[in-house]
């Protein structure tokens, strides 16, 4: 009978120490205000996904000849001159006056691959060989200095981000999705983007497919702007705070 007596009791000293340990670690957490990464492993490699101030419009371009110039039209007439476009290179290569203008009217260019494919069905040297086509459209169409890179379907691992570290690329996610390419309706895409904040990184998109986007952005704009927040281009969110980043696994 002593024996279960003492091996309850330090069963008990055991479970004990363990809540204590527990509770400690979410009360540091707490106070600290610590962000944690959607996805997250101990020591895996990170894409920026969130700053902590300002919001960060960007939009994707993979195909399409009809969206970009009126969302272009729009982000002037609205006098946005702070967003980034992730454009595949192949869209680049038959939209080389697009190009131009985006890049001419200050917006930020970033990579979005080049055929549009999902990376994570891709084998390692199919990443690198889609990446590499692309930068060889972006350099004869005279844009240098692109600094990042965003998964063409967004889907991605750590293969991508360990192949973008070595070609010089940051992995560039996104915190707020407007779900626009579904086309689900202006008032749709609107109240998804108003959860944004301070730091967010927006996700639209100018190709075909997101028929609806132009008649919801000066909506969204004005949305933001009541927020009192700034808009910026991705490298200057990064350079203005620190970021938060997702380690994938």
């Amino acid at each position: 009978m002593n024996f279960f007596l003492v091996l309850n009791a330090r069963t008990i000293k055991q479970l004990s120490l363990i809540l204590l340990t527990s509770l400690a670690a979410a009360w540091f957490l707490f106070v600290q205000d610590v962000k944690i990464p959607v996805f997250s492993s101990p020591d895996g490699p990170k894409a920026v996904y969130k700053g902590e101030k300002n919001v960060a419009l960007t939009f994707n371009i993979g195909w399409g000849d009809e969206r970009a110039i009126p969302i272009l039209n729009t982000l002037k007439k609205e006098n946005i001159k702070s967003a980034t476009f992730f454009l595949s290179g192949a869209w680049a290569e038959r939209h080389p006056d697009t190009v131009a203008r985006i890049s001419k009217e200050g917006f930020e260019i970033g990579l979005l691959g080049y055929a549009y494919k999902d990376y994570s069905d891709l084998k390692d040297e199919e990443i690198l060989r889609d990446i590499s086509k692309a930068q060889e459209v972006f350099k004869k169409l005279n844009i240098s200095d692109i600094e990042f890179l965003r998964a063409p379907t967004g889907h991605f691992d750590k293969r991508l981000l360990k192949i973008s570290e070595k070609m010089g690329y940051t992995v560039v996610h996104w915190s707020v999705d407007s779900k626009d390419w579904t086309n689900p309706g202006v008032k749709v895409i609107i109240n998804n983007v108003d959860q944004a904040g301070k730091g967010d990184i927006i996700l639209l998109h100018a190709s075909d497919s997101a028929k609806q986007t132009n008649k919801a952005l000066p909506e969204i704009l004005d949305e933001l702007r009541s927020k009192d927040l700034t808009f910026v281009t991705i490298s200057q969110m990064i350079s203005n705070s620190s970021t938060n980043t997702e380690e994938i696994k």
